[in-house]
């Protein structure tokens, strides 16, 4: 019987929570009501602040509260180009600048959007990491559905009513600065969550990890592992369709795919 492994762990909380103590607040669009589903609402961009952990940057947004004498202020995902003093409208009727939220009805296919809905009224899923957007592919009207595609590539299929910010976030090109030194990399991750640094599992002996032990550091077995493999024995590439580089026709496919991406 070995140790319980690093994986399992995870699991129980403990020290790897998620260090939010000193995060900004959820980044969301405003709760869908009855003047962004029939015209637009307007609201200023009071400030742009850094969230810790999380590489975009985020928007203050004020509104006037639509039936009582006080004003709202919402966190967004900044879109690339924003600025304070910004007017950022909101809701069915609203123009399609960036920075705007529209439902995706009014959005002309081949447009660029970010921190689309899944469902209706749910404030923002898809495409919020900096740098990030979704390409609005097609509606279909006689379902009310519209077809976007993700930064990932996949395609997916939502309401058209799920609202969308127009442009895509902000921050991007991060990834493409090298880290340089391992401060850089303490630092990135104090503010997220305790995973770095990551011990290897082939660094490690047999007690702590299946990878473990052996006079040279190698795996000793196929790293592919069975998606119903047990906690403690489901480590490395966990039911993989494929591995290896792509090579031959799927190289120039997935080639085909950055290129039009």
């Amino acid at each position: 019987m070995g140790r319980v492994i690093r994986a399992q762990r995870k699991g129980a909380g403990s020290v790897f929570r998620s260090h939010t103590h000193h995060r900004k607040g959820p980044a969301r669009f405003r709760s869908l009501d009855y003047g962004e589903r029939n015209g637009y609402i307007k609201g200023i961009v009071s400030d742009v602040i850094h969230d810790p952990g999380r590489g975009a940057p985020l928007l203050r947004v004020t509104f006037r509260h639509p039936f009582r004498y006080r004003h709202q202020k919402e966190l967004f995902v900044a879109a690339e180009g924003m600025y304070t003093g910004q007017f950022v409208y909101c809701g069915k009727k609203a123009n399609l600048t960036v920075g705007n939220v529209l439902p995706l009805k009014s959005i002309p296919e081949g447009a660029i959007v970010c921190n689309v809905e899944q469902h209706v009224g749910d404030r923002g899923s898809f495409a919020r990491a900096s740098g990030d957007y979704a390409i609005v592919v097609s509606h279909n009207v006689d379902n009310g559905t519209s077809r976007i595609k993700l930064p990932s590539g996949a395609k997916k299929i939502v309401p058209s009513s799920c609202r969308a910010m127009v442009g895509q976030v902000a921050g991007g090109g991060r990834t493409e600065k090298p880290m340089l030194k391992a401060g850089n990399a303490y630092h990135k991750y104090r503010v997220k969550r305790n995973s770095w640094p990551k011990v290897r599992g082939v660094a490690m002996n047999p007690v702590e990890h299946p990878h473990g032990g052996g006079n040279h550091q190698h795996i000793g077995h196929a790293s592919t592992v069975r998606r119903d493999a047990p906690p403690g024995q489901k480590v490395g590439l966990i039911a993989a369709r494929r591995t290896g580089r792509l090579r031959g026709q799927a190289a120039s496919a997935a080639a085909k795919t950055d290129k039009t991406s």
